[in-house]
């Protein structure tokens, strides 16, 4: 019993600093933007009392909803191509190259530059005098630059889904990396053929690592608004444009920090299903 109880002292006293950490930079804030939606705007400053108005304005305004439902949207869409793409990345790193370590790097190196410049990078490529425009116009394949390629969700989507590519290659590695090799030895010897070896071994034991890569993309994407502002346009507009809008143009902030919470439940929701039904999906295939 005592040497138990110090192990859990122990333990206690090891996670502390990470708790504090957690405490200051996560639930801190979180309160103050709690207290501050209870609030509703008078002037520059707050009016007196506690109120849900921002909660009611946020919910029950249609452009609101639309915000919400377009930025999940693309969110899920960002999230579908990334971990679509990343996945026979990290699964030709994992079974069939040979020097693994600068693969790796060589999959980062475009990261190692600004977000900013990754993110101007993609405007030129998809702008209307930009590489693409100009190149199918020299080759005589469009007579006018093609408009559907910039100022749109199309256009967030491709540059969200490169901005997080690596993020996603790298969850799906370690799961591809642990599966162990004698499984699909085993598989073959019996018969199964490559697909047939995928699906029944290779793809279960690597959701861990699409479902890790899958929330690591779809939770911050939601929230990004320096690409939608960028590259979006109107119609790429996302809920994380509003919300700074709300807090550095127009100056609510409780109704920017409602919306802010609401964004953040809506997200939290999506990925609790989205894990419930990856571990059902994952016990059906076992």
């Amino acid at each position: 019993m005592a040497e138990d109880r110090r192990n859990r002292i122990e333990g206690y006293a090891l996670l502390t600093p990470t708790l504090l950490v957690m405490a200051l930079a996560l639930a801190a804030p979180v309160l103050l933007m709690t207290l501050t939606s209870l609030k509703s705007q008078q002037g520059l400053g707050t009016a007196e009392g506690w109120t849900l108005a921002q909660y009611a304005a946020v919910l029950g305004k249609a452009s609101y909803r639309a915000l919400f439902f377009r930025s999940v949207l693309i969110s899920g869409l960002v999230t579908i191509a990334t971990v679509g793409l990343a996945y026979p990345m990290a699964y030709f790193v994992a079974f069939h190259a040979k020097r693994k370590f600068i693969w790796l790097v060589a999959l980062t190196i475009p990261f190692w530059t600004s977000y900013l410049l990754r993110v101007f990078a993609w405007k030129i490529i998809l702008g209307f005098d930009g590489l693409i425009n100009s190149g199918l116009m020299r080759l005589h394949m469009i007579s006018q630059p093609l408009g559907f390629l910039l100022y749109n969700p199309f256009a967030v989507v491709v540059t969200l889904a490169h901005a997080w590519a690596a993020f996603a290659v790298l969850p799906i590695y370690v799961s591809l990396e642990k599966i162990d090799r004698s499984l699909l030895e085993a598989a073959s010897d019996l018969g199964d053929g490559p697909v047939r070896r995928f699906l029944r071994i290779t793809l279960p034991l690597s959701l861990p690592g699409v479902i890790g890569a899958a929330i690591l993309i779809f939770v911050p994407t939601t929230g990004d608004y320096v690409t939608p502002a960028l590259v979006g346009g109107t119609e790429g507009t996302m809920i994380a444009n509003m919300i700074e809008v709300q807090f550095n143009g127009v100056g609510n902030w409780p109704l920017g920090a409602a919306l802010s919470l609401v964004s953040m439940a809506m997200v939290a929701v999506i990925a609790g299903l989205f894990v419930a039904g990856a571990r059902v999906a994952a016990r059906s295939v076992r």
